[in-house]
């Protein structure tokens, strides 16, 4: 299936100091866009994305006190759009000038904007509201990413960058680029699972996106809860959540050895103090039979325990009976049936381990692996 992001946009950074700029802002490492050569290039990747994946990265921007601001889906600008101006009248950007293109969350846009202009200072670097020009959209499905590339550098690096199945495909490739543009679906830099991300000129449908198979974003939202994926300042809490608790480091968007960036501070101590009380799951809501229902259940709700009347967490994100909580890990999984909605007891809550977890992530909670 695939969905037009309506809830996200897009904005272009672009200039001789556009990688410097964002080094120093992002929780990511943004140099891999800077064009490394030899063997620099594989040692600028984050834990799942291969080195001839360059075009495409996944980071966050945080408050100085180390709290997410803002999620950011970055892109190179495909090269040859930039043949001529905007008016198609002259010669384009240096060839040599990164142009990258962000898909943020639409609800911030103008602030995030505000704040990245903020810390420019005397940066050489162009920041614009693109939104009207581009469209961010999302390809996903059970059996898409199961049949994704798994192409390694010394394979295509193309087959990291595309929207089709399988091997690499002369057609599926020319289909997937759709134009002489350079356009192309990316493997989602968090997980696999999420299928293929992209911008793409808001004048044209991208390739690959037949009328069969468009649908409402509603659907990837269920996806990305079924697999325990926030996105965006909503989900997220802007200037509340830290990072490490809504798992961006296991959705590849943080490098703990890029050096420093803002609110690094915060997320380093967190790292390597080791253990993580409380991360975001998978919600199911469940009726006193065990089924899963439709219940109207809204963000922010405490969830609490039976055992122990205690807090354990809060909904973060709801669509019907399913949902995101940040929860504290040794209330969450106690035992089925242990965990209610407050002032909704007969409303149950059942967290789910999502199968991308790093395996150290469960031992830190040894006590609790054996429940499921």
């Amino acid at each position: 299936m695939a969905s037009i992001l309506k809830t996200r946009s897009v904005i272009r950074v672009r200039g001789p100091d556009t990688v410097k700029f964002l080094q120093g802002l992002l929780t990511n490492d943004v140099r891999r866009f800077g064009e490394p050569t030899g063997d620099e290039k594989s040692s600028l990747v984050t834990p799942n994305v291969p080195a001839s994946s360059a075009r495409s990265l996944y980071a966050a921007l945080l408050s100085p006190q180390g709290r997410f601001l803002y999620d950011l889906f970055l892109y190179e600008h495909p090269r040859i759009e930039e043949k001529l101006d905007r008016v198609g009248s002259g010669p384009g950007p240096d060839p040599g000038e990164v142009v990258l293109l962000a898909d943020v969350d639409c609800s911030v846009l103008d602030e995030l904007v505000e704040t990245l202009k903020k810390y420019r200072l005397r940066s050489k670097v162009d920041i614009e509201n693109v939104g009207d020009e581009f469209s961010c959209w999302q390809r996903f499905g059970t059996d898409l990413h199961e049949r994704s590339p798994t192409a390694t550098s010394s394979e295509d690096p193309v087959a990291h960058s595309v929207g089709w199945g399988g091997a690499v495909d002369p057609t599926g490739s020319s289909s997937s680029q759709g134009n002489s543009g350079g356009w192309q679906w990316h493997k989602d830099p968090r997980l696999d699972c999420l299928g293929f991300r992209g911008i793409f000129p808001s004048n044209a449908t991208p390739p690959l996106v037949e009328a069969n198979t468009e649908t409402e974003e509603e659907n990837f939202l269920l996806w990305r809860l079924e697999k325990g994926v926030a996105e965006g300042s909503i989900e997220i809490p802007k200037g509340e959540a830290i990072p490490l608790e809504y798992n961006l480091a296991g959705l590849n968007a943080i490098s703990f050895d890029k050096g420093c960036y803002v609110g690094q501070e915060l997320i380093a101590r967190s790292h390597h103090r080791g253990v993580i009380r409380k991360r975001l799951l998978p919600l199911k809501f469940l009726n006193e039979s065990g089924t899963e229902v439709e219940q109207k259940v809204a963000p922010g709700s405490e969830v609490i325990s039976l055992k122990s009347g205690k807090k354990a967490g809060t909904v973060t994100t709801a669509l019907g009976s399913r949902g995101l909580g940040l929860l504290r890990l040794e209330e969450a999984f106690k035992g089925s049936g242990n965990l209610v909605i407050k002032a909704q007891e007969d409303v149950k809550v059942n967290p789910v381990r999502p199968d991308w977890w790093p395996a150290q992530w469960l031992s830190e909670h040894e006590p609790y692996q054996a429940s499921g």
